[in-house]
């Protein structure tokens, strides 16, 4: 047995590259799991919070707009925004000056899943941010968005 924990792997032995893959992959499955603890209690997804704290934030916000600050595609987002509009949680409007384009506002319902704290991903990162320093959070910021810059990149040119 002892043999085997000295041969197990670890950040040194993985490398710099497999040892950060694992801690995305680590954040990844966090929120997977949050997610569905949300879904539970709140009856939301976190990427579905997600859209309920931006139009809560921008209330007439069109899909064009919240797909845009989401980094997510369209077609991604129209499913989120009618599950949201099923549950009572958003409400849609016609834009009065283009017809052809829809309006998000929160529902009564949507104004208490928008004020809900406790137990969110959100909550998670409020307070693993305030245990960091504005140096780190900034160099964190940039790691991740030159990650997510080089999939998108790198998926787009496929």
């Amino acid at each position: 047995m002892r043999a085997q924990e000295e041969s197990a792997p670890t950040s040194a032995t993985l490398g710099p590259v497999l040892d950060f893959m694992r801690l995305v992959w680590a954040v990844d499955h966090g929120l997977a799991a949050r997610s569905k603890q949300m879904e539970q209690t709140l009856g939301v997804t976190g990427p579905q919070r997600f859209v309920v704290r931006v139009v809560g934030r921008f209330p007439g916000i069109s899909a064009g707009e919240l797909a845009e600050i989401l980094h997510l595609h369209p077609s991604t987002l129209t499913g989120i925004l009618r599950r949201l509009e099923a549950a009572g949680v958003l409400k849609r409007k016609d834009d009065p000056v283009d017809r052809r384009r829809a309006l998000f506002h929160l529902s009564p319902k949507g104004k208490r899943v928008d004020g809900a704290r406790r137990g969110t991903v959100e909550d998670a990162v409020q307070r693993t941010l305030a245990g960091l320093r504005e140096n780190e959070i900034g160099a964190a910021r940039r790691v991740l968005t030159a990650l997510a810059r080089e999939l998108v990149d790198e998926d787009e040119g496929r």
